[in-house]
C-alpha cells in the first residue's frame, strides 16, 4: 500500500452484534494489522430512540472478547475524535451550511404530504420519483414566511449531473448515472445528519483510506463520493464484501438460530474459532487451509481474494473449527476455559488431577464447550442406565458375556488399573476367549460408558479406578 492504511468498524448500537457485522469487523482489523495499519471503532449513535448505552457497552465487550482491539476509539481516544455520531453534530452541521453557501445544497420546505403528493404522481406517470426542486429558488422572503407559519426545513444535497465510477476492491467496477438519483436530505429538520452525509464526514476527518462493508451498502456509495467531491475531500477506497446467508440461501437472521456474538459465546464457541471461521466466508488461504491461526489470517490476508458471491452459514462447519481449536490448545488453557462449563453442571472438580485427565479424555468428542458436560458426565455418574435397544443387545450377547466375565476376573487380581495394565488385561481376554476386534473392545465400552462411542477406554478406565470398573462389569453380568 502506498498510504498508510487506516479502516474503521462502526456499529449501532441498537442491540446485540450480529455475526454479519463482526464479520465486517473482523476483515477491517485484518486488514489494519495486515498492513500495520489502524482500526479504528466508531460509534453510530445518532438513532436516539434505539441507541443505548447497554448496547454500546455490549459492543465493546464482545470485540474485546474476540481480541479485535482497536487503535482508535472509545475508552481509548484519538486525535480524530470523538468516536460517537453524537458528539459530532456540530461538525456535521458547519459542513452542511458549507455546502449551502456554495450553492451545492439547498433548504426544503416541502411538507410530507407535498412529498407523498409527487410521489403519487410519479407513480401515476410510471416514472420513477425525482424530488422536484422547488425549494431550490425560493426567496428569502418565502423561506421567512415558511419559518413564521412554523415549518421546518430539511437539507438536501443538489445532486450534479455527472457520472460516477465506483473502482470496488471486491465488486469490480460501477458505474452509476447522478442523474437517476433524487437531491437527497444530508441533515433532518431536527438539526441531526443521516446515515450517508455523517459516515462520509466522518470517514474523511479520520482519514479513513478503506471502507470495507457489506454489499448492501452499494447503492449508498454513489450518493456518498458525491459529498466527497462536493466538499473537496479525497475518496477512500471501498470493497463491499458479499452478504452472509443460511442455508436456505436467504440473509443470514434470527430465525437461522443464533445471530449475536453474545449467543455463541455462550453457547462456547471460541473467540479464534469464530475469527477463523467468519474470516473464510467468502476468503481463502492460497494454501488450501481452513485451521488458521490469528497469526496466519493476520499474514495472509488478501483483499482480491474475497469473492462476490453470498457466503452460506454453515454451523455445522463452525462447530468443527471449534473443536479443533479447542484440541489445539495447551493443556493449562483449555482447562482453564473449560472448568465453568462442569462446575456449573454441578461436578465435582475438586481433584486437579482427575479433573486434567477428564478434559483430556473428553477433548476429542467437544465441538462447544456446552457440549464438555454430556460427554465429561461418565466420570461423575457411580450408576449406568443403559436404554438403547442395540447397547442392550450387544451387553446380552454370549460373547460379550465371556469377556465381562473374563475381564471381571482380571482385574479382581490387579493392584492399580493404569492405562498399561488395562492394555494387557485386554490382550489376555483376547486370548482367553477368542473374541476379537469390535466384539470385544465395543462391549467394553458400552458396559463402563452406555455409549457406542467416547473417550479412548484406557484413558476412560485409568480415570475410572479398579473399584468403580469392577462394579460396572457386574452390574451387566447375567
Amino acid at each position: 500500500m502506498d498510504k498508510k492504511v487506516r479502516v474503521r468498524f462502526a456499529p449501532s448500537p441498537t442491540g446485540n452484534i450480529h455475526i454479519g457485522n463482526v464479520r465486517t469487523a473482523v476483515l477491517n482489523w485484518l486488514c489494519a494489522r495486515h498492513f500495520g495499519g489502524d482500526f479504528i471503532l466508531r460509534i453510530e449513535d445518532t438513532d436516539a430512540e434505539r441507541s443505548t448505552a447497554d448496547s454500546e457497552q455490549g459492543i465493546l465487550d464482545q470485540l474485546t472478547w474476540l481480541g479485535l482491539d482497536w487503535d482508535e476509539g472509545p475508552l481509548k481516544g484519538g486525535k480524530y475524535g470523538p468516536y460517537r455520531q453524537s458528539e459530532r453534530t456540530q461538525t456535521y452541521s458547519e459542513h452542511v451550511d458549507k455546502l449551502i453557501a456554495e450553492g451545492k445544497a439547498y433548504r426544503c420546505f416541502c411538507s410530507v404530504e407535498e412529498i407523498e403528493s409527487e410521489k403519487s404522481a410519479a407513480l401515476d406517470n410510471k416514472e420513477n420519483w425525482k424530488y422536484s426542486r422547488k425549494c431550490m429558488t425560493l426567496s428569502d422572503d418565502e423561506k421567512d414566511k415558511f419559518r413564521s407559519d412554523g415549518r421546518g426545513a430539511v437539507v438536501r444535497f443538489k445532486v450534479p449531473e455527472e457520472t460516477i465510477l465506483l473502482k470496488d476492491l471486491v465488486q469490480g467496477n460501477i458505474t452509476f448515472e447522478a442523474s437517476t438519483f433524487s437531491d437527497f436530505i444530508i441533515q433532518r429538520e431536527d438539526g441531526t445528519s443521516p446515515y450517508n452525509f455523517a459516515c462520509v464526514l466522518d470517514d474523511a476527518l479520520m482519514c479513513i483510506s478503506h471502507v470495507i462493508r457489506g454489499n448492501d451498502h452499494v447503492s449508498n456509495t454513489p450518493k456518498q463520493i458525491m459529498i466527497y467531491r462536493a466538499l473537496g475531500y479525497n475518496v477512500p477506497e471501498f470493497a463491499h464484501i458479499p452478504m452472509i446467508t443460511g442455508q436456505d440461501g436467504v440473509r443470514l437472521s434470527k430465525r437461522h438460530g443464533h445471530s449475536s456474538v453474545s449467543e455463541f459465546r455462550s453457547e462456547g464457541y471460541l473467540p479464534q474459532a469464530l475469527i477463523n471461521y467468519l474470516s473464510l466466508l467468502s476468503w481463502s488461504s492460497k494454501t488450501g487451509d481452513e485451521v488458521l491461526t490469528k497469526d496466519r489470517l493476520i499474514g495472509e490476508f488478501d483483499l482480491s481474494r474475497v469473492n462476490k458471491s453470498p457466503a452460506a452459514f454453515d454451523i455445522v462447519k463452525l462447530g468443527w473449527l471449534n473443536g479443533v481449536h479447542y484440541r489445539e490448545m495447551d493443556l493449562a488453557e483449555r482447562e482453564k476455559i473449560s472448568k465453568p462449563y462442569l462446575e456449573n453442571a454441578g461436578y465435582d472438580i475438586s481433584d486437579e488431577n482427575r479433573f486434567s485427565k477428564i478434559i483430556e479424555a473428553a477433548k476429542n468428542n467437544v465441538e462447544k464447550l456446552t457440549d464438555l458436560s454430556e460427554h465429561a458426565a461418565i466420570f461423575f455418574k457411580d450408576e449406568l442406565l443403559i436404554e438403547g435397544k442395540e447397547e442392550k443387545e450387544l451387553l446380552g450377547r454370549e460373547t460379550s458375556q465371556k469377556v465381562f466375565n473374563v475381564v471381571a476376573e482380571k482385574l479382581e487380581n490387579i493392584d492399580e488399573l493404569t492405562v498399561n495394565v488395562f492394555q494387557s488385561v485386554m490382550k489376555e481376554v483376547q486370548k482367553e476367549t477368542g473374541v476379537k476386534g469390535k466384539d470385544l473392545w465395543m462391549p467394553v465400552r458400552v458396559a463402563l460408558t452406555g455409549q457406542m462411542h467416547g473417550p479412548e477406554l484406557p484413558v476412560v478406565l485409568e480415570i475410572f479406578g479398579k473399584e468403580k470398573c469392577l462394579k460396572l462389569f457386574m452390574n451387566v453380568i447375567t
